[in-house]
C-alpha cells in the first residue's frame, strides 16, 4: 500500500505554481521526488553507496536526464521503438545538472552518487530542463546523503524587454536573451546560455533576478526537508591522512614547485620538469615507504602545486606562461586553408589551436533535433571534435564524450546569433577540430568557426570571438582575475568563466564557480575585462578577413530558394513527382520544397551555375502567370490538321490554330512544323469556354501590303519567321 506523499508548493510568479512531492515513487532509492508544473512531471531519484570503492580518490557521481517518449505520447522513431543512449539535448540537460551539483558535495567524499533525473509527463509549453535541476536537488535534499548546500536552478529570458523566469516554449521563441543559472541560497553556482548582443548589464541583471527567483525553490525544499524530517546527514568514511608525511611533501617540494611555475616555460616543459620533481620526491622517501604513503605523497604533492601557484598569482602577479593576468596570447590566424572546403580557417592562440571547416547542404541535410515534446529541423549546427593528440596523450576512441557535446553547443549557439535566417537557402555545418589544447578550445571554435563561416561566403554581419576567464580568491580577500586561462589554471581556480560575442553585446556564456562568496561587484569586473579580451581578439579576426566575401567560392555549390503560391506547389513536383524528377535530371540539381502558410519555398541546389539557372528558370516557368500579349518561344509539342500545340511556358500549352500561323490563308498543315520545332507565339487570349490559351505566330510577322485588286504582296511562305 501506499504511503501518504509529502509535499509543497510555491508559486513562481504569475500564478505559475510548482508542486514538489516525496514518499510515493521509488521509495526504494535514497532520496526520490517529484516536481510538477502544469502537466510537466519530473522524477528524480539519487542513490548513494555507503562506502567508497577500494583506493578510490576522487568523486564518482553520475547524472543522467532521460525524457520518455509516453510523456508526450509518442513512440521513439528508432528501429528498436524504444529509448536508447542519451541524445544531445538529454547531454546537454545532464551536464547542466551536475555542473550545479557537483560542488555541493564535501571534498573528503569519494563515495559513488547516481543522480537520475525522468521527464514522465511532457506539457507543450513547459520546458522540463528548467525543472530538472530543482528536481534532483531536492531528491538530495530529502535524503542523508551528505550535501553542503541545498541548490535550484531556473531559466531566464527577456521578451519584449521584460524579464522572465522560466518562460514558456512559446515566449523562449520570441525572446532575445535566455541563460540557465543555479545557485545556492548566497552565491551563484553556473550560468550557462545566449544572448542577442547583450550588454554586461543586461547579463548582471539577469543574474541577479534569477537569483531571488531560486531563493524561493530553495525555501521550498528546506520546508519539504523539514517535512520529512531529514535532521542530519550520513556518516562517511574519510581518505586516510598523514600530516608527518605533509610536512615532509612541503619541506622538500615547496620551492622547487615555485621556481618551476615562476619560469614562464611551455606547457610541456613546466608537465616535465613537475614530474621531474615527483620523482625525486618519491626517492627521497626511502625504500621502507608503503604504497599508501607513496599514494598519499603524490596526492599532497598535487594539493601543494595547486596551493603554490594560486599564491604566486595572488601575490607576484605572475602567471604560469608568464603572462600579465589581463593578457591574450599570441594569435595567429588564417582562412582558405584547406581547398577543398567550401570554407576553412586556422585559429591558434597560444598553445590551443582549431582547424574549422563550412559546408552548405540543403534542406535534406537538416539536423533533426528530437526531444519528447516535440522534432524540429535545425539548418545550422555545429560539431566540435577533441582527440587525444591534441593534448599529446593516447586514449581510446568511443564516440563523442558529453564535453565535447557541451562545449559544441556553446559554440553553436554563440555562432547562431549572426546566421542569416529566412530566405537563407542553405543548410550550414561547422566542424571544429582541435589539433592542441591548453585551455579553453572550446572559445578558440567560437573564433575560428566564425572566420570559417566568412571565408565561405555566409553572410554574416559581425564577427564573433570569445574568452576564457578564470577567478583565484583567498580567505584573506585578495582575489585575481585571468584573461584567457590556460588548461592549468582551469583546474586550479575558482572559477571558469567563457564570455563569446561581436563589438556590440555578448552572444554567449558559460561559467562554473567553485568557490563561495563571489560577489556581483567581482562578476562586473570579470565582465568587464572579458569584454576587453574578446575586443583584443576581434581586432585581430577582422584584421585576417574584415568581412564574409561577396560570394561563395567557385567550387561551393549553389542555391536559390524561390517562394510561389501554394496553388504552384503540385504543378512543380508533377503527378507522382514527374516534373520534379524531370527538372533534377535535365538540370543536374537537388529541388526541395517545403509548405509554408500560403505559399511554397523552393529550395534549388546545384554544384553548376548553368544547371542552377536552368532550374530556376524552369521552375519560374512553371509557376508564372501568362499574361496575355506576352510574347513567348518554345517547341511544337504536337500536329493536328487545324493547328499545332505550342509550349510557350514550361508546362504550359497552347493552340496555335492554322489560322494564326501566317497572313496567307493555309490549306493544311503539312511542311509547316515538325515536333520540336521552336516557334515565336504571342499569347492573345483564353478560350472562354474551355480556358484554353490562343496563340498566334502572324501579328509578329509584318502583316502584307494590299494591292487595290485586293490581292496581297510581299506574303511571308509558310514556316518562314
Amino acid at each position: 500500500m501506499l504511503s501518504q506523499p509529502i509535499s509543497v508548493r510555491f508559486d513562481l510568479g504569475g500564478n505559475r505554481e510548482v508542486l514538489i512531492e516525496t514518499g510515493k515513487l521509488a521509495r526504494q532509492a535514497d532520496g526520490a521526488v517529484t516536481v510538477r508544473q502544469g502537466n510537466c512531471i519530473i522524477l528524480a531519484t539519487v542513490v548513494a553507496n555507503k562506502e567508497p570503492r577500494e583506493g578510490q580518490d576522487f568523486f564518482p557521481l553520475s547524472v543522467d536526464y532521460q525524457e520518455k517518449f509516453a510523456s508526450a505520447g509518442r513512440i521513439p522513431g528508432s528501429f528498436f521503438k524504444r529509448e536508447a543512449r542519451l541524445n544531445d539535448y538529454e547531454i546537454l540537460t545532464s551536464r547542466l545538472i551536475d555542473r550545479a551539483l557537483r560542488p555541493l558535495f564535501p571534498e573528503d567524499y569519494f563515495c559513488d552518487v547516481q543522480v537520475l533525473v525522468t521527464l514522465v509527463s511532457s506539457d507543450p509549453e513547459i520546458m522540463p530542463d528548467s525543472l530538472a535541476c530543482l528536481a534532483a536537488s531536492a531528491a538530495l535534499a530529502v535524503s542523508d546523503i551528505p550535501i553542503k548546500e541545498i541548490i535550484s536552478e531556473v531559466r531566464i529570458s527577456r521578451l519584449n524587454g521584460e524579464f522572465i523566469v522560466n518562460p514558456t516554449r512559446s515566449q523562449l521563441e520570441q525572446s532575445d536573451l535566455e541563460f540557465v543559472i543555479a545557485a545556492t541560497e548566497k552565491n551563484l553556482m553556473m550560468v550557462e546560455g545566449e544572448a542577442k548582443e547583450c550588454s554586461e548589464a543586461d547579463l548582471v541583471k539577469a543574474l541577479e533576478l534569477a537569483h531571488d527567483a531560486i531563493r524561493v525553490h530553495i525555501k521550498a525544499q528546506e520546508e519539504l526537508k523539514a517535512k520529512k524530517g531529514i535532521t542530519s546527514k550520513r556518516d562517511y568514511t574519510k581518505p586516510e591522512e598523514d600530516e608527518a608525511l605533509k610536512e615532509k611533501v612541503t619541506a622538500f617540494a615547496k620551492e622547487k614547485v615555485y621556481q618551476i611555475s615562476r619560469k614562464g616555460s611551455s606547457k610541456h616543459e613546466r608537465t616535465d620538469a613537475y614530474a621531474l620533481v615527483k620523482e625525486e620526491l618519491l626517492a627521497s622517501l626511502g625504500e621502507e615507504v608503503t604504497d599508501l604513503q607513496k599514494k598519499l605523497a603524490k596526492k599532497y604533492y598535487e594539493d601543494l602545486k595547486w596551493e603554490v601557484v594560486r599564491n604566486m598569482i595572488l601575490d607576484d602577479r605572475i602567471r604560469l606562461d608568464g603572462r600579465q593576468l589581463d593578457q591574450v596570447r599570441p594569435l595567429a590566424m588564417e582562412v582558405d586553408t584547406l581547398p577543398t572546403p567550401h570554407g576553412s580557417s586556422l585559429f591558434t592562440r597560444g598553445e590551443t589551436q582549431s582547424l574549422t571547416t563550412v559546408t552548405f547542404g540543403t534542406a535534406l541535410d537538416d539536423l533533426l533535433v528530437e526531444s519528447a515534446a516535440k522534432s524540429v529541423d535545425s539548418k545550422f549546427y555545429l560539431h566540435y571534435n577533441f582527440p587525444p593528440f591534441s593534448t599529446g596523450e593516447v586514449k581510446m576512441m568511443r564516440g563523442q564524450s558529453r564535453r565535447e557535446v557541451g562545449h559544441g553547443n556553446l559554440a553553436m549557439r554563440s555562432l547562431k546569433q549572426m546566421i542569416p535566417t529566412g530566405d537563407y537557402a542553405y543548410t550550414v555545418r561547422v566542424v571544429s577540430d582541435i589539433l592542441e589544447s591548453n585551455g579553453s578550445s572550446s572559445m578558440a571554435t567560437v573564433c575560428a568557426g566564425s572566420l570559417a563561416l566568412m571565408d565561405a561566403g555566409v553572410p554574416v554581419p559581425k564577427h564573433v570571438s570569445g574568452v576564457a576567464m578564470g577567478l583565484i580568491t583567498r580567505n584573506d580577500g585578495k582575489y585575481a582575475i585571468l584573461t584567457d586561462i590556460l588548461g592549468d589554471e582551469d583546474h586550479l581556480g575558482d572559477m571558469d568563466f567563457k564570455v563569446t560575442g561581436t563589438r556590440d553585446g555578448i552572444c554567449g556564456v558559460q561559467m562554473d564557480i567553485k568557490v563561495d562568496g563571489l560577489s556581483m561587484e567581482v562578476m562586473r569586473e570579470a565582465l568587464e575585462q572579458a569584454r576587453k579580451g574578446r575586443l583584443h581578439i576581434l581586432e585581430a579576426m577582422y584584421d585576417c578577413i574584415p568581412a564574409a566575401r561577396p560570394d561563395v567560392k567557385p567550387h561551393a555549390p549553389r542555391m536559390v530558394k524561390l517562394v510561389i503560391d501554394k496553388e504552384f506547389i503540385g504543378a512543380v513536383i508533377g503527378p507522382g513527382g514527374k516534373v520534379i524528377q524531370e527538372i533534377q535530371r535535365e538540370t543536374g540539381t537537388t529541388i526541395n520544397i517545403e509548405e509554408v502558410g500560403n505559399t511554397g519555398e523552393v529550395s534549388i541546389f546545384s554544384p553548376e551555375k548553368s544547371g542552377l539557372d536552368k532550374a530556376v528558370a524552369w521552375v519560374k516557368g512553371i509557376t508564372a502567370v501568362p499574361e496575355v500579349g506576352d510574347v513567348y518561344e518554345g517547341p511544337v509539342k504536337g500536329i493536328k490538321e487545324f493547328g499545332a500545340f505550342v509550349e510557350f511556358m514550361p508546362g504550359k500549352q497552347g493552340l496555335l490554330h492554322i489560322s494564326e500561323i501566317s497572313w496567307k490563308r493555309l490549306e493544311s498543315m503539312d511542311g509547316l512544323f515538325k515536333e520540336g520545332d521552336m516557334v515565336k507565339v504571342k499569347l492573345v487570349g483564353l478560350d472562354p469556354k474551355t480556358g484554353k490559351f490562343k496563340l498566334s505566330r502572324k501579328v509578329l510577322m509584318p502583316k502584307p501590303e494590299v494591292r487595290p485588286e485586293g490581292k496581297p504582296q510581299g506574303e511571308a511562305k509558310a514556316g518562314e519567321q
